[in-house]
């Protein structure tokens, strides 16, 4: 009988780099603020991964109260920043991060 490989926390924590790492690289290469955006919500949930993954190590629900939080920003930002950047790219097919940098006062 084959035994299941049971994935161990280092395998979570390995998976959270690498999706965090996916992130980096897309923030730092593309130039559409919708990709960048999703490559922003990717980092976090790599973040999110990595805490609840150390907090059911150690027994401890601190890493899970702080996933909450984190989720809670993140859907507030979610809102706010979707809305606005689905707004300018309706009215500009092709805007990139460099043109809206020029939206600072």
């Amino acid at each position: 009988m084959l035994s299941a490989i049971e994935p161990t926390t280092s395998w979570y924590l390995i998976l959270s780099a690498v999706l965090f790492g996916i992130g980096t690289v897309g923030v730092l290469v593309r130039r559409n603020p919708l990709v960048m955006f999703m490559c922003i919500e990717l980092m976090l949930n790599a973040v999110n991964l990595s805490f609840v993954a150390l907090a059911t190590q150690l027994s401890n629900i601190n890493g899970q109260v702080a996933v909450f939080f984190v989720m809670v920003v993140a859907a507030a930002e979610v809102v706010v920043g979707l809305g606005i950047i689905v707004s300018i790219m309706r009215r500009r097919t092709n805007a990139t991060a460099d043109d809206l940098s020029g939206l600072r006062g």
